[in-house]
């Protein structure tokens, strides 16, 4: 695109460009982020600030920046918390070991991770007490991935794509179990169960029942949307796993996908061409910023703007019993 003229929306003599804008439903925050969010400010109403968080609460810097001016300090590790400090674990999961040091120090800690998530580490350690090897699909250095590894006991092989498939190595291959990281594509996940599956006739696991919910109904969405629009935007954070699989999904779906971070930088030479427009966001996003991105387009063309039929999901997750009160009570 670099080739391509310079729009100026503001020059009287262009005529202004006509978009359709078609809202992915659902979009956005997730019951896993909701409760997540919930916990860390339930945290600074119960507490003193500041109250320290373990990595990003969720991968999106407004929220990460909105819980700052709250008093929220973020940190990678936990020998950074001070003593005496309130310690909280991100939506992503942590290991034993995070668990076990927060304790050694004396930390009081609260466990903001995503209940689908916590539903992986349990399978994950059944498994592993039956003496399977288990296999955890999923992407290298993600939290998630990190997490779920520190919390099953026993070989842990992790795979990212078929290919890997092929080089494990495995003690018996009739005990093989896998499990997934939650907000990978449904697409790239069946295929890599199955070449474990042509790899361990035997192997045991859950087929695509471990990636969550809202993974697999904005995916949906998206694959739905793609074949009525020219451009799709995705609103998200790029170290969000589950942002980044909703533009594979759309470009694997034959529709052009870009990820919006921040919707003041977004490029008006995306728009050239393009009649119709589909914006969805990741889980980790707040429906703000899809706002905000349309507000953006609205500076270089008419908007006509529809939400898409979809999914309205009503999902709830419950909270600690020690902040339930202060949060119910607003």
């Amino acid at each position: 695109m670099n080739g391509l003229p310079q729009v100026n929306p503001d020059s009287p003599d262009r005529e202004r460009q006509k978009i359709r804008v078609i809202l992915a439903q659902p979009r956005g925050f997730c019951a896993g982020v909701d409760r997540a969010i919930a916990i860390a400010e339930g945290a600074l109403k119960l507490y003193e600030p500041p109250v320290y968080v373990r990595h990003e609460i969720v991968h999106n810097r407004r929220v990460v920046e909105n819980l700052k001016a709250k008093g929220v300090r973020f940190v990678e590790e936990i020998h950074q918390i001070p003593d005496n400090a309130i310690a909280v674990f991100s939506a992503h999961g942590v290991s034993k070991k995070v668990q076990q040091d927060a304790s050694e120090r004396g930390l009081e800690s609260l466990d903001a991770t995503c209940p689908l998530v916590s539903k992986v580490h349990k399978e994950g350690q059944r498994y592993a007490a039956k003496g399977y090897d288990v296999i955890l699909i999923g992407h290298e250095n993600h939290p998630e991935v990190e997490g779920t590894l520190g919390q099953i006991p026993g070989p842990v092989h992790l795979v990212s794509d078929a290919q890997d498939v092929e080089m494990l190595e495995v003690g018996d291959p009739d005990k093989v179990a896998y499990v997934t990281q939650t907000t990978l594509s449904v697409d790239d996940t069946r295929d890599i169960i199955k070449a474990l599956k042509q790899k361990f006739p035997n192997i045991a696991g859950p087929n695509t029942k471990d990636i969550c919910y809202a993974t697999q109904n904005r995916q949906a969405a998206v694959r739905a949307l793609a074949a009525q629009v020219d451009l799709m935007l995705v609103v998200g954070a790029h170290n969000s796993s589950n942002s980044n699989r909703l533009c594979e999904v759309s470009n694997d779906s034959g529709t052009p996908s870009h990820l919006v971070e921040d919707p003041a930088k977004i490029d008006p030479l995306l728009l050239q061409g393009v009649e119709a427009v589909g914006i969805t966001a990741g889980a980790s996003t707040p429906e703000e910023l899809v706002q905000e991105l349309i507000g953006k387009l609205r500076e270089f063309a008419d908007l006509e703007i529809s939400n898409m039929d979809g999914i309205v999901e009503n999902v709830r997750f419950g909270l600690p019993p020690s902040l339930r009160s202060v949060i119910e009570a607003g």
